[in-house]
């Protein structure tokens, strides 16, 4: 196992914790285990620390951190997670439009596994600023594809109700 890996691991047990032990005791544990990466700005230590404020009710502590961890490059599906939690954050902290350009930007780039979870927040966020049907049609189409029945009716129906 490298280095990196056990690191992986023993982050996966202090985010097990999670709602196990105070909040502030949850943050510490994430600080001083992303301070073994590094000391200095590090993109994944940001988008960790970010998570844990985030996970904890501290928006307003995360956003800063996910942008940071963006702009110093951070990759793969923690990219795309970055993306996502900074436009939940967003919405959350009443920055609507930023949180809609974010997630439309990345269901026009992307594709994975986080799809459904794209279009859920993008439909909160739509919902927010009262685009309940655009809301609306998401969360019906993204619904459909895990149907056993019905779920060409359904994608239908979302459509519809855009147009």
């Amino acid at each position: 196992m490298t280095d990196f890996e056990l690191w992986e691991k023993e982050l996966k047990m202090i985010w097990d914790q999670l709602g196990e032990i105070p909040n502030d005791d949850f943050i510490d544990k994430i600080k001083i285990h992303t301070y073994q990466i590094s000391t200095q700005p590090n993109a994944i230590a940001d988008f960790e620390r970010a998570c844990a404020y985030d996970s904890t009710g501290f928006e307003k502590n995360a956003e800063p951190l996910y942008r940071s961890a963006l702009q110093l490059g951070l990759t793969g599906l923690r990219r795309r997670r970055a993306r996502i939690q900074l436009a939940s954050t967003l919405r959350n902290n009443g920055k609507f439009e930023e949180s809609i350009q974010i997630l439309r930007e990345e269901r026009e780039n992307y594709s994975d596994e986080l799809d459904d979870a794209i279009n859920a927040f993008l439909a909160l966020s739509l919902s927010s600023i009262n685009k309940d049907k655009e809301a609306l049609s998401l969360v019906l189409g993204s619904l459909s594809a895990h149907l056993p029945r019905y779920n060409k009716s359904v994608y239908n129906y979302s459509k519809e109700l855009i147009q």
